[in-house]
């Protein structure tokens, strides 16, 4: 990537190749975790390094770890609840587990619902 530059290159060197073009590089401070949610899965960085590089204005973070995957619970407000019982006349457990099976869709959980009772 840059020329005349071989396998050993000296650090500082490096650095102040990068400040000339206008990049800076600084690591964030006392990281306790890093977290990114998808919508069917966390990713957690609990022993994280977070780097940061500024060039003009934009800036990328990299993130150093071991990352840590959990899948994500399906957060069920309690009028989809009361609307799944409504339709289906069956209790709030019933109505919940089936909200949850269907990853939140109210109308696949009205039809699982309808289909079993």
């Amino acid at each position: 990537m840059f020329p005349g530059l071989g396998k050993g290159i000296n650090p500082r060197k490096m650095a102040a190749m990068m400040k000339q073009m206008g990049i800076d590089i600084d690591e964030l401070e006392n990281v306790e975790e890093v977290i990114i949610r998808t919508t069917e899965k966390d990713i957690v960085f609990k022993d994280a390094q977070v780097t940061i590089m500024d060039a003009k204005g934009m800036k990328t973070y990299q993130i150093v770890g071991t990352p840590q995957e959990a899948a994500r619970e399906v957060k069920i407000p309690e009028e989809d609840i009361k609307l799944v019982m409504e339709q289906t006349g069956s209790g709030g457990n019933e109505a919940r587990s089936a909200l949850k099976e269907t990853k939140g869709d109210i109308a696949a959980a009205i039809l699982k619902l309808s289909k079993t009772g």
